[in-house]
């Protein structure tokens, strides 16, 4: 099992979540709520108001989202629906536990001693230059204040 820490459609609540819990797709269990630990800028960008984390640490804000154990199954089926490596890359960040499930159980559940998990994030470094300049947001809600409505893939 491998850590992904989701930050977009992919969150409950969010359009695409329903892939997380398709076990056809594979296993993807809720660990917990976290924010990364570097500060990230996430904007929504594109014709279709997709949610990007641009893999430029140092910059942004301490992205919020959920953390997932998946099996190797999911994490196959995250990296081709990510278009990954070519719109998202997956790479390993420090994550900021903010709440467990189950609050404080025991084994793989808990995070090491300073709260801290390593997860697997896909973020970009394959953007054009204005995404920089789009406002940065620190969480992602396809219905949120921004007003930039996701447009779902069956409707692309």
């Amino acid at each position: 099992m491998a850590r992904v820490f989701v930050y977009g459609t992919l969150k409950k609540g969010q359009p695409n979540y329903k892939h997380m819990i398709n076990t056809a797709k594979g296993l993807a269990k809720f660990q917990g709520r976290g924010r990364t630990v570097e500060k990230y800028p996430l904007v929504i960008a594109g014709k279709y108001n997709i949610p990007y984390m641009l893999n430029i640490p140092g910059t942004g804000h301490h992205v919020a989202g959920e953390i997932y154990s998946v099996d190797d199954q999911m994490l196959q089926f995250l990296d081709e629906f990510e278009g990954c490596p070519e719109m998202y890359q997956r790479t390993l960040m420090s994550i900021e536990v903010v709440e467990w499930e189950g609050k404080g159980g025991a084994g793989e559940g808990r995070a090491a001693a300073e709260g801290v998990v390593e997860c697997f994030v896909y973020s970009t470094t394959t953007y054009p230059p204005e995404w920089v300049g789009l406002p940065y947001h620190d969480s992602y809600d396809s219905s949120g204040k921004h007003g930039l409505s996701y447009v779902r893939r069956e409707s692309r």
